[in-house]
């Protein structure tokens, strides 16, 4: 585990301690933490430590120093980029929340319910590279909860246009985060490169195979976000022109019939429904809903007509398990259920 002293790294612990397939046997941090006790170097968030890991000596993130052949990265994208490269040459699984490789042409970026067939990227990933390990990553925190919300809607009926509005949680900015003094009783319009990250990683995540590579998918995406004084869970409301225009109880039908790709559907970490459908007037609320499915649930309402675009909506989802560390986490389980990666 690199990066396992911060927010989303002490999220993969939580995951990782008691995993049914794969087993913590190493913790990584920066040269600051590095040769301290796990629970030494980390300020941890929530309840009791772990005891299976509190008193794991803390690593560098180096190859030469981390043994485990799976590879999970919550590091700061300032130094992701290169230090899961040299894991991928060394011949190690990276599964990355870092957003360093996620836009590169031979790096899947998946959703395992959405588009587990990309995984197929490795093989030009690992030939084109001459790599024996690989890295695959999972998206931005907010556009896993809008690409989990609207992809039934896509395979459905087509999608042309989306504009998009967050509500995002301050646990997204990691800790510290925002200060309190800038997200008390405040919204910041402002969140760096988000709105790009929306934009660009929904055409790939919709995207089709062609080859040995990816064809966006043909979708016009606007996005403003929003930084607001909530702890956990990204809120978005979004606006959607349809190829096919469709009445809101024929969306809400699609999304009640979605249940994900087949390949995601029996992983340990996969939801029951990857998409809950909720009919009251004031939902979804991250308050009440962030938790739905473990983290892993994207909750949906507010499914009404738009007079602009034609269908708008809510939906809400936990950025930091269904938006980081349990997609991860779901991504390494769908490469073992594949047989892409060898079974721990």
């Amino acid at each position: 585990m690199l990066g396992a002293t911060g927010a989303v790294g002490q999220a993969f612990v939580r995951l990782l301690v008691d995993h049914p397939w794969f087993e913590l046997v190493e913790v990584a941090a920066s040269e600051r933490s590095a040769g301290k006790r796990y629970d030494e170097a980390t300020r941890w968030l929530g309840s009791e430590i772990p005891r299976q890991v509190a008193g794991m000596p803390v690593r560098s993130c180096d190859p030469g120093e981390v043994s485990a052949e799976i590879v999970f990265s919550a590091l700061d994208s300032s130094v992701a980029g290169e230090a899961e490269q040299r894991f991928a040459a060394a011949g190690r699984w990276v599964i990355s929340n870092a957003k360093n490789h996620r836009m590169e042409p031979d790096v899947p970026l998946v959703i395992a319910e959405v588009n587990p067939d990309h995984m197929a990227l490795l093989e030009a990933q690992r030939a084109r590279r001459g790599w024996t390990g690989a890295i695959v990553t999972n998206g931005n925190c907010s556009t896993i909860a809008l690409v989990s919300a609207i992809a039934p809607l896509h395979r459905a009926f087509g999608i042309r246009r989306a504009v998009v509005v967050t509500m995002q949680a301050v646990s997204g900015a990691g800790y510290p985060g925002v200060p309190s003094l800038d997200a008390l009783g405040n919204v910041v319009p402002f969140i760096r490169d988000e709105e790009e990250k929306i934009e660009e990683e929904t055409l790939k995540f919709l995207g089709t195979m062609e080859g040995e590579g990816i064809r966006p998918a043909n979708v016009v995406v606007g996005a403003h976000t929003n930084r607001v004084p909530v702890e956990n869970g990204h809120t978005i409301c979004v606006s959607l022109e349809l190829e096919h225009p469709v009445a809101p109880h024929e969306a809400r039908a699609a999304l009640l019939d979605w249940k994900g790709a087949p390949a995601a559907r029996d992983l340990p970490t996969s939801p029951e429904r990857p998409v809950i459908v909720r009919d009251e007037v004031d939902r979804p609320q991250p308050r009440r809903d962030a938790g739905s499915g473990g983290g892993m649930s994207t909750v949906v309402g507010r499914i009404r007509a738009d007079p602009v675009l034609g269908l708008r909506m809510v939906a809400m989802a936990h950025n930091v398990v269904r938006g980081a560390a349990g997609a991860a986490v779901q991504n390494a389980e769908l490469l073992v259920a594949t047989g892409r990666m060898p079974s721990p």
